[in-house]
């Protein structure tokens, strides 16, 4: 486990800073208050468990808003966002990316 990695995602899912927010069609077509309640969720998630976090890099997690259940996925891209990054520890060559989808878009 990279506690620096896990630091890193942890900061980018709490703020949306330091990396880019990518959100599905399923999420872009929510409206604007349930978008703001599925995004608080995110933010406040802390529910890593072996099951959903294995590695302890705090990359996944889903969360219900309204009855429908939401994946967020953190990816670690080079800085140019075509290939992984060689380095995720490292916020000067990785280009961090947290997805938001409905978990039916999976």
């Amino acid at each position: 486990m990279d506690t620096r990695i896990r630091q890193l995602n942890d900061a980018l899912r709490i703020t949306f800073l330091g990396g880019r927010i990518v959100v599905t069609a399923g999420v872009a077509a929510l409206p604007d208050r349930t978008k703001a309640a599925l995004f608080a969720k995110v933010h406040g998630f802390i529910d890593f468990n072996e099951d959903n976090d294995p590695h302890g890099e705090h990359d996944f997690g889903s969360v219900e808003q309204d009855g429908v259940k939401f994946f967020w996925k953190i990816d670690y891209y080079d800085r140019s966002l075509e290939y992984g990054s060689e380095d995720p520890a490292d916020p000067d060559v990785t280009t961090r990316v947290l997805t938001i989808m409905r978990a039916d878009e999976y």
